[in-house]
This record gives C-alpha cells, sequence and structure tokens, in this order.
C-alpha cells in the first residue's frame, strides 16, 4: 500500500516498496538529537527508493504564506541537510524506535544521495505580490552550498517532478 505523507498542504505519495518518514517528527529527532546541539534544523522528509537511492527532501509552500524571513532559503536549505545527514548517522546507534533506527540505516546504505526542494509558488505573478524565490537562482545556489553532498540538487514543484522521482503530489 502506497505510502502518504502530508506537508503544508500537500500530500506526497511514495510507493509501497520504498522508506520514506517525516524526519522532522521523530521521536529522536525531537527529544534527543536537537536537545543535544542547542538547536538544529531538520529537512521534511527522507525517501529511499528501490534504487537505493537515499531522498532529502524539504518542502516550502508559498502559495497561502509568504516567506518573512530574511536569511537566504539556499543557506537554510544547506544547514537543514547538513543537520539531517548528522542526526540519521547518529540515529542509527542512538535511536530507541525501532521504525527510525532502521530507517536511518537504510539511508545511510543507500548508494547516491540526492536534495531536492520542493517549491510551490502562486501561479499568478503580480508587481504586487511578486514570485517569493526565483528556481533558477535557488538552484544555483543550492549547487554551490551542496555540491559535497549533490552536485545536482533539484528545485520542483507539482508540475515539474523529475521521472526519477518515484512519489506524486498533490
Amino acid at each position: 500500500m502506497p505510502q502518504v505523507i502530508t506537508e503544508d498542504r500537500l500530500c506526497f505519495t511514495f510507493p509501497d516498496n520504498t522508506v520514506a518518514s517525516k524526519y522532522d517528527e521523530w521521536t529522536f529527532y525531537r527529544k534527543r538529537f536537537n536537545n543535544a546541539f542547542c538547536g538544529t534544523k531538520a529537512v521534511d522528509i527522507v525517501h529511499v527508493d528501490t534504487h537505493k537511492t537515499a531522498w532529502l527532501i524539504e518542502v516550502k509552500d508559498y502559495r497561502t504564506n509568504r516567506r518573512t524571513k530574511p536569511s537566504d532559503l539556499g543557506d537554510e536549505i544547506a544547514l537543514k541537510v547538513r543537520d539531517t545527514l548528522a542526526g540519521l548517522a547518529t540515529a542509527c546507534f542512538g535511536a530507541e524506535d525501532a521504525t527510525e533506527k532502521s530507517t536511518a540505516k537504510k539511508f545511510l546504505q543507500a548508494k547516491h544521495l540526492k536534495v531536492v526542494l520542493h517549491l510551490e509558488q502562486p501561479q499568478k505573478n503580480s508587481r504586487l505580490f511578486p514570485q517569493v524565490v526565483n528556481p533558477a537562482d535557488l538552484k544555483l545556489r543550492l549547487k554551490m552550498l551542496l555540491k559535497a553532498v549533490d552536485a545536482h540538487p533539484q528545485v520542483v514543484n507539482r508540475n515539474t517532478l523529475k521521472s526519477t522521482m518515484s512519489w506524486s503530489v498533490e
């Protein structure tokens, strides 16, 4: 049975023979890892597909809530990727929840690692409400920041998912 994960107002559906989890809701992350370092960041979803590719998926939906933080989104995502990778490595040894520990192990045993920003923005662009983020500029920034992790990070929305992405979004 496919696994459905809801993040913001988006529903991600992952194939049944894959692993997907809301990492930022893990007990290990919330109660142990985050507290150990006086606060860390986390991506929204971790996923391992049938091709043994591990995916770090960050979700931003600006269709109803515009971005108000002045910090650069690329920098924020890079921090989330770094902290999530450290958290997953630690969860292999320290997670008490068997599902969390198993997911972390499967993630770290993957053969490839991919980073994806799923970015939804208002479809109608205007001078009064311009596009919050330029996806092309953000992709370049992510390439620069994450080249040691994923030389080809992706910025996608519901209509631009790549064929290598085994999930769907509604």
